[in-house]
């Protein structure tokens, strides 16, 4: 788990704050399955709002709460937790009702999500394509010069090359767009984990058996994020689509997935666009 020390720490207030705070941002894929958990548990927490796609989260203040400006991250009586599987997991553990991961299952419950988070980048790239239009370069360069400068650095003492690989992530796309071949690549990593995913769901209510789990709360929302995109789930994986309506009608789920009118319908116009130029994704990634 990934609790930061005091060193990596600038923004000292947080170390003072009593409680269970979340900074989140509404779109993020990861703040969604976070809140999900939350809304499941019953835990009462606090709320801490970050536009991502106005760069606060490259801000002096955050980053000198978590030095990789990402979402979600946890503060709990002082303590300063970042990455949402990691923040489920020792939520999971603290307050245990209802459990999320059964128990004997701990150590397979963190390869799956290792698994899952792998994919991050991958369904941030399809989206940056498929959604709403960003133009080559969706953060700027000042944006991005101050991602660099600001925070300590450091995760658990230690350069962070996690926060490199966001820059590297970053600058990419403003070089080189995204191409096909990188949608053809991460969108064939979706099929295959998807495909196994229809399998276990051939048999079963949920990803792990009969219980619901923090695997379905995880990968409920990689399924929305390709459907939003375009990816055609309902064709490629029907089991898949039966558990995630299942899980959709559930308030716990569903409201934490909202969407603006105003960036579905730039959704929607782009998603006109692109299959007017066959560029969807289904034709791009071969689907």
């Amino acid at each position: 788990m990934v609790q930061l020390a005091d060193e990596d720490i600038a923004t000292r207030e947080v170390l003072s704050w009593k409680g269970l705070h979340l900074f989140h941002f509404m779109g993020s894929s990861c703040s969604q399955k976070t809140r999900i958990f939350l809304n499941l548990k019953g835990i009462p927490w606090e709320s801490h709002m970050l536009n991502l796609g106005a760069s606060e989260n490259f801000g002096a203040y955050y980053l000198g709460i978590n030095p990789r400006g990402l979402v979600p991250c946890l503060i709990i009586d002082g303590e300063v937790h970042i990455e949402s599987n990691d923040i489920m997991t020792l939520l999971d553990e603290r307050y245990p009702e209802p459990k999320l991961i059964p128990a004997g299952r701990e150590g397979e419950m963190d390869k799956l999500l290792h698994h899952e988070d792998d994919l991050h980048l991958d369904v941030r790239t399809i989206t940056f394509r498929f959604t709403q239009p960003r133009g080559q370069a969706p953060r700027s360069e000042e944006a991005l010069a101050k991602y660099r400068a600001g925070g300590t650095g450091t995760v658990l003492g230690i350069e962070d090359a996690k926060k490199q690989r966001e820059i590297d992530f970053w600058e990419r796309i403003a070089r080189d767009g995204i191409t096909d071949e990188a949608i053809q690549v991460s969108a064939g990593k979706f099929r295959a984990a998807l495909d196994d995913l229809d399998a276990t769901l051939a048999g079963n209510d949920y990803l792990l058996g009969e219980d619901l789990s923090v695997l379905d709360i995880a990968w409920f929302i990689y399924t929305n994020r390709l459907k939003l995109c375009g990816y055609p789930v309902a064709r490629l994986h029907p089991n898949v689509v039966t558990w995630f309506q299942g899980l959709y009608g559930r308030g716990e789920f569903v409201r934490e997935i909202p969407m603006d009118p105003k960036i579905q319908a730039l959704i929607d116009e782009n998603h006109r666009a692109q299959e007017a130029a066959g560029q969807t994704l289904e034709l791009v990634a071969g689907l």
